[in-house]
């Protein structure tokens, strides 16, 4: 067993990569090693030959995370150009973990597949399945099939829905473990009407949410594991924004940080944030929250590394 400059690869490694310029929020500080792998052979060859005591965070687009001030220790592996293909077989769709949620939706609608819930998600692939990513009252597990992954220990295997074991915003993937590339089926649609349905939900996702702002998506879970269906019908009492608003949090600041005033649940960085700001903001959210209403909000948004002290 190798520590990380021990062993030859064909991707990219480097020691204490920034990481605050591949999140969204623009925060966070470096990782220990930093490791892109050339293609699937290289990524398995890498985590046979580590050191299995050296920690491993596999990191997509930074669309839903927030790296804290002192970094990451071990290998922080993020998958690019060779991980982001999206293939179109019948009803059934095949995207590599790398692929934004929105050109896989796009992909798919052009071939006449409805995975139209996907456009207004942000990220990547990979985060979707870990994430059990979803809205309009669709998520990914009700499209799943299978996903390719390496473990930790370098062994290629096929994960199963049942492997995953879906929940809300949530799935069982096991330390360390990397997903590959996913295959989803979902009914056949109209190209054309899939197009402007997904204009539809854009233009609604603009008009409700900060969309030119700093921010991570949602920032807490609804409470109760209700989802933002989208309906006519739909009941906001449960929704985490509302309590949020309840509770006199809208708008709060902590240094750069604030609950965004268009929407309460996304939490922002206004120019000058650090990630102890936002956590530090988040969790004062909770409690305000907790006192009014007795409700435990759940983070949605990932939280990972050290603070700045350690």
């Amino acid at each position: 067993m190798a520590l990380p400059d021990q062993i030859e690869t064909r991707g990219t490694l480097v020691r204490d990569k920034d990481l605050a310029g591949l999140t969204w929020l623009r925060v966070g500080g470096p990782a220990e090693w930093f490791f892109m792998p050339a293609d699937e052979d290289d990524l398995a060859r890498f985590l046979a030959d580590l050191d299995p005591d050296v920690p491993v965070f596999p990191m997509g687009v930074g669309s839903n995370l927030i790296v804290r001030d002192g970094g990451i220790r071990g290998v922080v592996i993020r998958l690019g150009r060779g991980f982001n293909g999206i293939t179109v077989d019948g009803n059934r769709v095949t995207a590599g973990v790398a692929a934004l949620d929105a050109h896989v939706a796009r992909k798919a609608a052009d071939a006449g597949v409805d995975l139209t819930f996907l456009r207004t998600i942000p990220g990547a692939i990979g985060g979707a399945v870990r994430m059990n990513a979803g809205c309009y009252g669709a998520y990914m597990a009700d499209v799943f099939v299978e996903a390719q992954a390496i473990t930790r220990a370098g062994e290629r295997v096929t994960l199963t829905a049942d492997d995953l074991n879906f929940q809300y915003r949530q799935s069982d993937l096991p330390e360390g473990w990397v997903i590959t590339h996913a295959v989803f089926e979902a009914p056949k649609g109209d190209p054309a009407a899939l197009a402007a349905r997904m204009e539809a939900q854009l233009a609604k996702r603009d008009e409700t949410q900060p969309t030119k702002d700093r921010t991570a998506g949602s920032t807490f879970r609804n409470p109760a594991g209700f989802s933002s269906t989208g309906r006519a019908d739909d009941s906001h009492e449960l929704k985490a924004w509302k309590v949020i608003e309840d509770a006199g949090m809208r708008g709060a600041t902590r240094g750069g940080a604030q609950m965004n005033p268009m929407h309460a649940n996304f939490l922002t960085n206004t120019g000058d944030a650090t990630a102890a700001d936002l956590e530090g903001l988040g969790e004062e959210v909770r409690k305000k929250v907790y006192e009014h209403s007795g409700i435990k909000l759940q983070w949605e948004i990932m939280r990972v590394g050290e603070p700045a002290d350690k």
